[in-house]
């Protein structure tokens, strides 16, 4: 009985498993081949031996005890007890353990190709979606896509391509895991560096983004040369380029912001499309006063208020918006109440001098009849 050695070297060449690997593999998988014919129990052990020379096996049979404190084995007898129709099942033993490892090999290599990709962006097809998982085939391995990470009312048509962001790869027993999202923030910008060269080359840097998957997003972006306007790269002749991340998100409306040193000015422009009177950074530097004229409040809002939302997570700083009558008649009301302390104040000054002015009169009265009642005494 001879196990095929030309055939192991000729898998080491290919697919880069060690000879010794598989050889060593084959021995465990015969040993336990030969336990399970023999029917032995937990006093029995076995060993295979593969002569690297000529692939001959040869099976020791062997009576262990295990050590009850340590629970290690220790042999107690061995002698050679190879089955004479073995032959069959070390054959078909031999070729399931090679199967099985090109299969580990082939998922180390997945795996080896894809960890320490997480923030790289993925071109795959669905390929199935079900409550738990939407599949997508990436050619060598599929990708996992878990509800939290899906855009909501999206649908994965099954052959549709789409493009998903990485956020994890783990190994599993069953291959490599390749978590992906339609939601993360990352991908927007991993998008608009496909589209923009001037992001890749480094000309335009995205400082920020703040998304609401599926409803509206806004990236502010920066430039490094004075000659290069970033909104316009980044929006592209005619909008083509916001347009293809547009329509690879499925029609996720996109606000392209000019970021700026000026915290007033770059909460203005984050509040795009709204027109801005007047920014006040408050005095905690936590908080923005936006002041707005009357018709563009619901705009500045927005639906819901997203977009004060969205212009919030852009900036770091909570925003507060106001219309221009709001901040006048708060101001009129402040002034009001003002003058009022002010007249209250001079009022209860007035009485107080009064009073004052009272008791000086009736010291010198005092003075002065005390003054009559010594001279009458005289």
């Amino acid at each position: 009985m001879q196990i095929p050695l030309d055939s192991l070297r000729e898998v080491e060449r290919e697919r880069g498993i060690a000879f010794e690997t598989l050889l060593e593999a084959i021995e465990k998988a015969l040993a336990s081949a030969y336990l399970r014919m023999v029917g032995a129990d937990e006093t029995r052990g076995a060993r295979a031996v593969i002569e690297r020379e000529d692939g001959n096996v040869t099976v020791y049979a062997q009576e262990v005890e295990i050590d009850p404190d340590t629970e290690e084995i220790e042999i107690i007898k061995e002698w050679e007890d190879t089955p004479a129709d073995f032959g069959r099942i070390a054959a078909q033993t031999a070729k399931q353990v090679i199967l099985q490892r090109l299969r580990e090999a082939e998922r180390d290599i997945t795996f080896g190709e894809y960890s320490g990709r997480e923030g790289d962006i993925v071109t795959g097809i669905v390929q199935q979606q079900d409550n738990r998982y939407t599949i997508l085939d990436l050619g060598k391995a599929e990708a996992l896509m878990p509800p939290q990470e899906q855009i909501p009312h999206e649908r994965y048509e099954h052959g549709a391509r789409l493009k998903a962001y990485i956020v994890e790869v783990r190994k599993s027993a069953r291959g490599p895991q390749i978590i992906v999202s339609r939601t993360h923030p990352n991908l927007i910008r991993r998008l608009f560096e496909l589209e923009v060269p001037e992001i890749l080359d480094g000309v335009v840097e995205i400082k920020g983004v703040a998304r609401e998957p599926g409803h509206r997003s806004k990236i502010a972006v920066a430039s490094n040369d004075r000659n290069v306007d970033p909104v316009g790269a980044c929006v592209g002749s005619k909008g083509a380029r916001v347009r293809m991340v547009m329509n690879e998100l499925r029609g996720e409306k996109i606000d392209i912001i000019k970021w700026t040193d000026s915290i007033e000015d770059f909460v203005a422009n984050a509040l795009s499309p709204a027109k801005v009177t007047e920014v006040r950074i408050q005095d905690d530097g936590q908080t923005a006063l936006v002041i707005v004229p009357d018709y563009q409040l619901s705009l500045a809002i927005g639906k819901e208020g997203q977009n004060a939302r969205l212009s919030a997570r852009l900036t770091g700083l909570r925003v507060d918006i106001k219309s221009e009558t709001q901040i006048r008649e708060e101001e009129r009301r402040e002034a009001s109440a003002a003058a009022e302390k002010e007249s209250a104040e001079g009022e209860a000054g007035e009485d107080s001098t009064a009073e004052k002015a009272g008791e000086v009169a009736g010291t010198s009265e005092v003075v002065e009849a005390e003054k009559g009642e010594a001279t009458a005494g005289d």
